[in-house]
């Protein structure tokens, strides 16, 4: 697998996307990644692939354990993000800032970040990239009780989803365990 500790990571665009994968891109090299881009290519492409399709392409190599993690863009970051959270395995998130790209890692141990190019500019993509790749899961910046446990627990509840499993008891999920919560996470 190639991991962000040895500063590989895997990126993509559809047409919209493209103008901030290519900024993005170009600084991650800048800074020493090893940046494997699945496209697009080039700005005129002939018939690009469509932004879902992309989204499973980037999914299913993570799902299959080629890369710890992705940075994908679309217009939007909405619908690449549907389809890469296809893929078994995928934790995606669709963010607009730092803070939200950092707490996507810290917090929620996603592996898969989506930015929408008709909403971020290009110098704040690349902060938005550093921070996702320069974040671990369970770092817990933010200071309250309980935090890197309860996040634990959502994330590997969330790894154990199984619908039909979930259909067959209710809707209701299946517990791996409970973490009591310390004080008020939103007034600390």
């Amino acid at each position: 697998m190639k991991t962000i500790k040895d500063k590989h990571i895997l990126i993509a665009s559809e047409v919209a996307g493209f103008p901030l994968k290519e900024a993005v891109k170009a600084h991650l090299i800048e800074n020493g990644w090893h940046v494997t881009d699945v496209g697009m290519q080039t700005a005129d492409e002939k018939n690009p692939e469509m932004f879902h399709r992309v989204g499973f392409r980037v999914g299913s190599m993570l799902a299959e354990g080629e890369f710890e993690k992705a940075i994908i863009f679309c217009g939007t970051g909405m619908g690449i993000h549907i389809g890469a959270s296809k893929c078994p395995h995928v934790h995606c998130a669709v963010v607009e800032s730092v803070a939200a790209a950092k707490r996507a890692v810290t917090g929620n141990n996603c592996n898969v970040l989506a930015m929408g190019a008709f909403y971020i500019a290009p110098e704040m993509g690349m902060a938005i990239a550093d921070a996702f790749l320069e974040s671990y899961f369970g770092e817990g910046y933010e200071d309250w009780p309980n935090f890197n446990e309860y996040h634990k627990l959502a994330y590997d509840e969330l790894e154990a989803f199984d619908y039909e499993a979930y259909k067959a008891n209710g809707f209701e999920p299946i517990r791996l365990g409970e973490v009591e919560l310390e004080g008020d996470p939103y007034h600390l």
